[in-house]
């Protein structure tokens, strides 16, 4: 099992970070990990990285501009993935947790990697979109 966490505060109001954030059908836009997202239903969709990869998520929690969980898997891994925002006047905190057990063995030693890696450029590609 690997644990990753990112605590970020994005100098914008929470609701115009939750909103970026929960528009999933747009990650293509501002994501520059993803080429497309499909939402398959409210409470499903599925990435794919630009070269493919597909990943699968299913929300598990929904609070509306407080919390969003979700279950995570694709042919490597599975998980969940837990999203905190905190209003903090007109600037919005987020702390982000996953944690994944990699499904093959021999990807235990680069999971939490892989992990840190993918949460920095989410939280970088966050700030960027929020500051157009």
């Amino acid at each position: 099992m690997a644990i990753s966490n990112i605590n970020a505060i994005i100098n914008k109001d929470i609701h115009k970070v939750w909103d970026i954030v929960l528009a999933i059908d747009k990650y293509s836009i501002w994501r520059s990990d993803l080429i497309r997202t499909e939402v398959i239903n409210d409470k499903q969709f599925v990435e794919y990285t630009k070269e493919g990869y597909a990943t699968t998520f299913t929300v598990t929690m929904v609070d509306p501009y407080e919390r969003w969980e979700f279950d995570i898997e694709n042919s490597n891994m599975k998980g969940h993935w837990i999203g905190v925002f905190i209003s903090k006047g007109n600037k919005t905190q987020i702390d982000l947790t996953e944690n994944v057990i990699p499904k093959k063995w021999f990807m235990k030693p680069f999971v939490k990697f892989y992990l840190k890696k993918q949460q920095t450029q989410f939280v970088l590609d966050l700030k960027k979109v929020l500051e157009q």
